[in-house]
């Protein structure tokens, strides 16, 4: 049986259903009741209580997990006490040279310090941005033709959430992957103004990007995230602290194909955008 935290986000629920049709016994963790793909145990509990974990932890081989929570190595404990041999964690690329003080880039290195800690077989997957973050774009798009975007100039290595799940499935299901990091990436690095000509050619519409100056992307993103992630991703992207535009070939030397580029992605969710 294999525990998928986050069920029910971008990058867990492609895992449910990669290994759902592999034939693997799956079971999701929810906080609340909700859908989940034929075949997929839904239990209750929260990363945030630990103790809660346990019905969901039955007969449980290999987790896979998010990181941040409050006492992640209280849940490394009772998973361990619970039989559980193998953790991948979602991390980011952010941890490679980051700061403990960036609230970003610490958050998964603290994560990561929790993991290797626990005693159980562990693999990091650390991600480039996700190509899903363009669904922010959704109520501009809906109201009209143009999108207003903070760092405007900078590159990333966007990846297909389908293709983190993927190499999450080959960690959990095939030896070898015991204590390594891998650092998985897009097909190619892309500005914003990239993906949206992309989305323009797509939809049929005359699409453009206006660049939000630094001063008013930071009280726009204040209104959605705490002070301390907005700081961590100026340090990011307006300060140069990480560059998230360097590919790699990891997605294909783990899954034996290229990673999905970004036109694919956009056309697997061009609805979301009408």
């Amino acid at each position: 049986m294999i525990l998928v935290t986050g069920a029910g986000g971008n990058v867990g629920s492609e895992l449910t259903g990669i290994l759902t049709r592999g034939g693997h016994p799956v079971r999701a963790l929810v906080r609340t009741p909700r859908p989940l793909p034929g075949g997929v145990e839904g239990v209750m509990g929260d990363l945030n209580e630990p103790t809660s974990l346990k019905p969901a932890l039955e007969g449980v081989r290999a987790v896979f997990l998010l990181g941040g929570y409050e006492d992640m190595p209280g849940a490394l404990t009772v998973m361990r006490d619970s039989g559980v041999e193998q953790v991948t964690l979602l991390s980011s690329r952010s941890v490679v040279g980051g700061h403990p003080d960036n609230a970003v880039a610490g958050m998964h290195m603290a994560a990561e310090a929790a993991v290797r800690e626990s005693k159980l077989a562990w693999t990091f997957l650390r991600p480039s941005g996700f190509m899903s973050n363009t669904l922010q774009w959704v109520p501009q798009l809906r109201a009209g033709d143009v999108v207003r975007e903070p760092f405007a100039n900078v590159p990333v290595a966007t990846i297909d959430p389908y293709d983190i799940a993927a190499v999450a499935a080959e960690s959990l299901t095939t030896p070898g992957h015991e204590g390594r990091a891998y650092a998985i990436t897009g097909p190619g690095s892309l500005r914003p103004a990239d993906r949206l000509r992309v989305l323009s050619e797509l939809l049929e519409r005359k699409l453009r990007l206006e660049p939000l100056p630094d001063a008013e992307a930071r009280v726009t993103m204040s209104t959605e995230m705490p002070e301390k992630y907005v700081d961590a991703f100026f340090r990011f992207f307006a300060e140069g602290e990480f560059d998230d535009s360097v590919v790699t070939g990891a997605v294909q030397d783990l899954t034996g194909r290229e990673p999905r580029p970004f036109a694919a992605w956009a056309r697997n969710h061009l609805a979301a955008f009408r």
